[in-house]
């Protein structure tokens, strides 16, 4: 069967798991069309991840001049179709998060990807994140492209669902993934009782060699990483005051933060402030084997996020027997269990937070390595990619 994958930006560091779901399915029989509107304006670290550039065909290569001959095209050979699918464009740029002008751009992203598809032969595809790459899909689908179905990770879709027009993205699908209960339940509320059927819980899955790794005991360093983009959500400025705290009480510690972003800046300011130089390090971006070696070389993850879906980088420290420190909040609670396999605190909450680490910190070896032996076991039950992607596949067959 001929599916047809679409995503905002692809490859991208922090979107392995969408590499991991399209390779997993195509181990199962499936041919992926990889499309995404761009991809080229970061560097990328990963072996594999320049690999799946390099079968990706991207929307805005050419730039927006390069959807005018598609756009007349298929207003030529559709022109009923074509109004019809403006119209519900208009629509979408109602009360949106964007102004209409960016839904006519949508509209010729619409056409020079349903051309592709058409090329092809997708029977379906698929976008992932309910924002503008599910816009496009549905548009798509409405000039007389396949079915179409996405899927919800959070928090984005469910921080401002009325404005991203969820609903009618849900109302117009074959079918929708949330990445957890958690996240099914936010789509409940914004579509009627009889689009509850469509929305499936498919996990975001780890590739076999994460599960595969020998295990490697935790450090006698008293090391806690840090792995996500540098940004608001992910409460990293939080982690620096807690991280005061643990100075200011004589706990000997190293923090590293795995990873870069908008927020770096700021932060290292408050590292600077705080005079935490000698506790706390940065890396920038790093691979996706840099990733899990920082994993590997520390006691836990700890990450204090305030609004997420259900973070792959908690289930790739539990795959590699870590504990993880983390906040209550979405979908985390369903894999994370408090003094089982990891610490749950409140979000927002600096002495919690400071509390539990200062917890991970003073355990003995044989605690840690009971706690990561659970977390392999929890995650290994629930985010396997080859059994989430065969989930998909189902729903992929059942549509066509």
């Amino acid at each position: 069967m001929r599916i047809a994958y679409f995503i905002n930006q692809y490859p991208k560091v922090s979107h392995s798991f969408i590499r991991r779901e399209m390779l997993a399915l195509e181990r199962q029989g499936m041919e992926i069309q990889r499309i995404a509107l761009r991809g080229w304006d970061a560097e990328l670290q990963d072996a594999e991840d320049i690999a799946e550039r390099d079968k990706t065909r991207y929307v805005l290569q050419d730039g927006v001049k390069g959807l005018l001959a598609p756009t007349l095209q298929v207003l030529r050979a559709e022109p009923r179709r074509f109004f019809a699918t403006l119209w519900l464009a208009l629509r979408m740029g109602q009360r949106a998060d964007r102004a209409w002008p960016y839904h006519l751009v949508y509209l010729a992203e619409a056409c020079k990807v349903l051309l592709w598809l058409q090329a092809f032969g997708a029977k379906h595809v698929h976008a992932h994140f309910g924002t503008n790459s599910t816009e496009v899909v549905m548009l798509a689908h409405a000039l007389g492209g396949p079915g179409y179905s996405f899927t919800v990770h959070g928090p984005e879709e469910f921080d401002k669902p009325q404005f991203l027009h969820v609903g009618e993205k849900v109302r117009r699908a074959a079918f929708v993934a949330a990445v957890s209960s958690y996240g099914r339940s936010q789509l409940f509320r914004w579509v009627a009782h009889e689009h509850w059927g469509k929305v499936k819980v498919v996990h975001c899955g780890l590739e076999r060699e994460f599960h595969a790794v020998a295990a490697v005991a935790a450090p006698s360093a008293p090391r806690l990483v840090c792995v996500g983009r540098l940004c608001e959500q992910k409460g990293q400025l939080l982690l620096i005051e807690a991280a005061r705290l643990l100075a200011a009480q004589g706990v000997a510690f190293e923090l590293v933060l795995a990873g870069d972003g908008e927020m770096r800046g700021q932060i290292e300011a408050l590292v600077a402030r705080h005079g935490l130089q000698a506790q706390v390090r940065i890396t920038g971006w790093i691979s996706g084997a840099q990733v899990r070696d920082e994993i590997l070389a520390a006691r836990a993850l700890v990450l204090p996020s305030f609004a997420e879906g259900l973070p792959v980088v908690i289930m790739e420290a539990m795959a590699l027997r870590r504990p993880v420190l983390t906040t209550y909040v979405a979908g985390i609670p369903e894999l994370v269990r408090q003094g089982e396999n990891g610490w749950l605190f409140p979000a927002g909450t600096v002495e919690e937070l400071a509390a539990a680490m200062a917890d991970c910190l003073a355990q003995p070896a044989d605690v840690l390595q009971r706690m990561g032996e659970a977390a392999y076991e929890r995650v290994l039950q629930r985010h396997d990619i080859d059994t989430e992607a065969a989930k998909l596949a189902s729903y992929f067959k059942a549509c066509a």
